[in-house]
């Protein structure tokens, strides 16, 4: 039983995670140039504003790329696992937003939104792909985030960029209390800079690891 489970998770190939990065790195590239071109707003003039598309254009590639390697297809239908990537979105939201305050983000009815909107986008890069994968698994959540032991391509596609978003917004965050007086120190432009960039780092190291994985067995099937 075990070895089928294994086997399904490393049903995935190179093809299909570079298929699925390059639609989501893609999505991250269309709501740039739709803020700029179309509404003429940036991060740095309009970061609520320029989340919010980001955000939304996003969502939908995400959840509905993701939930089509949803665990046991069998018993889980597509639109099970769409919903599921739903429910993962504001549950992941409220753990990023309290995370972000414990860690020191400002606090205020002026930051309230801008808070929302960007732990809205942290849900997507972190927990609304394993939500739609393996729904509310807490053996595959614990190995994939807390043990980081990904056991196959579809692994690394959820934890990779998970990661990588994560270090790239504490990256990201250093700048801010820095007396600089720039406006791209506000909360949370460079933290939304930082935590992308790690995502789409992620994406690429996750492809790398698939077109090594599928060599290897390429090798050992000859």
């Amino acid at each position: 039983m075990k070895e089928k489970e294994e086997n399904s998770l490393s049903r995935i190939s190179s093809s299909q995670v570079f298929l699925t990065h390059l639609c989501c790195g893609l999505a991250l590239a269309v709501g740039f140039w739709v803020a700029y071109n179309v509404y003429s707003i940036n991060l740095v003039s309009d970061p609520t504003n320029t989340l919010h598309l980001i955000w939304a254009i996003e969502c939908p590639v995400v959840i509905l790329l993701f939930s089509c390697f949803r665990k046991k297809p069998e018993k889980c239908s597509y639109l099970k696992a769409v919903a599921r990537g739903l429910v993962g979105l504001p549950a992941g939201a409220l753990v990023n937003a309290l995370g972000a305050l414990a860690l020191g983000s400002p606090v205020g009815l002026q930051y309230f939104e801008k808070t929302v909107i960007w732990s809205l986008l942290m849900s997507l890069f972190i927990f609304v792909p394993a939500s739609s994968v393996y729904g509310s698994s807490w053996t595959d959540w614990h190995r994939i985030f807390a043990c980081t032991k990904p056991k196959g391509s579809l692994d690394f596609m959820l934890c990779l960029p998970a990661h990588g978003a994560v270090i790239g917004a504490w990256f990201g965050a250093w700048p801010m209390p820095l007396d600089w007086e720039r406006p791209w120190q506000d909360w949370p432009i460079c933290v939304s800079y930082g935590a992308m960039a790690g995502y789409v780092v992620g994406m690429v190291g996750s492809f790398g690891l698939a077109l090594m994985r599928g060599g290897q067995k390429q090798i050992k099937a000859e």
